[in-house]
């Protein structure tokens, strides 16, 4: 889908063809951007776009900024300004998925740190089927970067080579997707969301070493599988085999939203949320025959959002 008319750039809305940068500026050059995706999602009974945590998407475009050393570090309240303006003038009444992205603005050398630009704009999504079909997976020959090479903890563009070769190479060999695994040969993560698996009863999803990003959508999975669904939840390194004898698995991520995992490498097909579909006693009546992802779509919507509002 294309993106919206509308677009922020260094705090102006402007025209989408009118949203520009140099093509010898850093971003362009050395990749030289961190970014943010995120999702607004919209609620007709209240007339307003709700934007999923917003400040911990922004706290952690932040947190690249200053890893990057960028000369001027945006604050919240001004990033949090653009996105809204941006939203409003494009009188999002959908849901979309919206890309903030923080950039070396100057035609300089390697070590380039500034100016820096700040765009943001908007496109429509609605939810895939595969989040009920669910997803045919490859372990991917392209090996994870690592914290010490390539942080992945910092959402920065130049990263997403990696995510994108491995990406195009399951395409290209009829997967619908990849599952990455470190240079010591542990899961990481699919080419752009994290990973869990249920075994014997328990969620595990790779630890923060894994060379994952730290995902926002992770840890509210987490949050919800062990509060609202009373599921012990184990965050550790995870070996490629144990995933082919797991009971289920899944993905998570902005773009992805909660994604069932069907096969791996053509073995163990499941039935997607066999497991995380059970009812839960802590939930009220209405939504007492919500699975996990349904739960996380509506809370997404509610619990971790910031009205965004409908003008």
């Amino acid at each position: 889908m294309p993106t919206l008319p509308k677009m922020c750039l260094n705090g102006e809305i402007v025209a989408y063809e009118d949203c520009k940068i140099h093509a010898f500026s850093g971003a362009v050059k050395y990749g030289a951007g961190v970014f943010e995706g995120i999702r607004g999602y919209w609620n007709d009974k209240a007339e307003e776009l709700y934007i999923f945590r917003l400040p911990e998407h922004l706290e952690r475009l932040r947190f690249g900024m200053r890893v990057l050393r960028y000369d001027e570090i945006f604050s919240v309240e001004h990033m949090a300004d653009c996105l809204l303006r941006m939203v409003r003038a494009n009188s999002v009444r959908g849901n979309v998925h919206i890309r903030m992205i923080a950039y070396i603005d100057s035609d300089d050398e390697l070590v380039g740190c500034g100016p820096i630009g700040l765009v943001c704009g908007a496109v429509p999504r609605t939810p895939s089927p595969k989040l009920e079909t669910g997803v045919h997976i490859a372990i991917s020959s392209y090996q994870r970067i690592a914290d010490n090479a390539l942080p992945p903890r910092v959402k920065c563009t130049a990263n997403y080579v990696n995510n994108r070769a491995a990406e195009l190479e399951g395409k290209r060999n009829g997967y619908d997707g990849v599952l990455i695994l470190t240079n010591q040969g542990k899961v990481s993560e699919a080419s752009g969301a994290c990973f869990f698996m249920v075994k014997d009863g328990v969620l595990y999803t790779p630890d923060v070493t894994s060379d994952i990003l730290e995902s926002i959508t992770r840890a509210t999975v987490i949050e919800l599988a062990a509060k609202d669904l009373g599921l012990k939840v184990v965050e550790r390194s995870i070996d490629r085999s144990e995933v082919y004898g797991a009971s289920e698995a899944f993905f998570c991520g902005t773009g992805w939203e909660v994604l069932p995992m069907i096969s791996l490498d053509r073995l163990a097909s499941r039935r997607p949320r066999s497991f995380l579909a059970r009812p839960s006693r802590k939930l009220d009546h209405d939504r007492a025959h919500q699975s996990l992802f349904g739960q996380c779509r509506r809370r997404f919507a509610r619990d971790h959002g910031c009205a965004g509002g409908s003008q």
